[in-house]
């Protein structure tokens, strides 16, 4: 599990002879072993927040610091142990590479991340897919090919989980299956994850919920009681 901390981060990138800023004086905390979730529309900023914190791109100024140590500063070849050991990405469009089979998708990411990794058939077998092993990306579903990138993000054994908009491209039932696999192993295996999207249904599943807007910090909010993915009402 990851503690998280962002003070006063700013991004801003360059676009011809114009200037833009994608994160203005960015703040958040967000505690070990929860699941977090950033709220907000296309454009806030909330992707940019989850690149930064995932070390695939350095803010312009401010602070992030996972564990108490600043990512900022780390040279490039300590963030790529960061991103290698600590992170683990699923992405909207899953990503996976289509002349691997399921298994050999989830193999590849637990060997190059972490010798102490898990078991992946260990991960396919808990997101619902032991029978699915040897199938390749282009005979899953959708929802199917999703649960393959969780297990992929898992089997390496991050501290902690990052999600841009899991469930942007799958319908409403295969979205809920999807994260209450998510919410399910968050809550047993104690890691922290971190979900971006832009619909406020989600939130209600959330520990912390991030609202964010023109990429500044509106609100940070905390559930008392997060409903289960199969309790929201869409």
């Amino acid at each position: 599990m990851s503690h998280i901390e962002l003070r006063d981060v700013c991004k801003s990138y360059r676009v011809g002879s114009n200037t833009v800023t994608a994160l203005s004086n960015f703040s958040v905390e967000i505690e070990a072993g929860e699941f977090a979730v950033i709220l907000g529309p296309s454009g806030s900023g909330k992707t940019t927040f989850l690149n930064i914190l995932g070390g695939l791109e350095q803010a312009s100024s401010g602070e992030v610091c996972v564990d108490g140590e600043s990512i900022s500063v780390l040279p490039e070849a300590k963030l790529t142990d960061y991103r290698r050991h600590k992170v683990g990405f699923v992405f909207q469009f899953f990503n996976l590479l289509p002349t691997l089979t399921t298994l050999e998708n989830v193999m590849l990411t637990a060997e190059m991340g972490n010798s102490k990794g898990g078991d992946p058939k260990h991960y396919l077998e808990r997101v619902g897919l032991g029978d699915r092993m040897d199938h390749y990306p282009g005979q899953l579903s959708g929802g199917q090919q999703q649960r393959v990138a969780v297990a992929r993000a898992l089997a390496k054994k991050p501290a902690l989980v990052l999600a841009d908009e899991p469930t942007g491209s799958l319908d409403i039932q295969t979205g809920i299956e999807v994260l209450d696999v998510m919410r399910t192993l968050n809550r047993e295996t104690g890691q922290t994850f971190v979900l971006v999207t832009h619909n406020s249904v989600i939130a209600q599943m959330a520990d912390r919920v991030v609202r964010v807007g023109n990429g500044t910090v509106h609100s940070i909010e905390k559930n008392a009681q997060p409903l289960e993915p199969r309790q929201l009402s869409w």
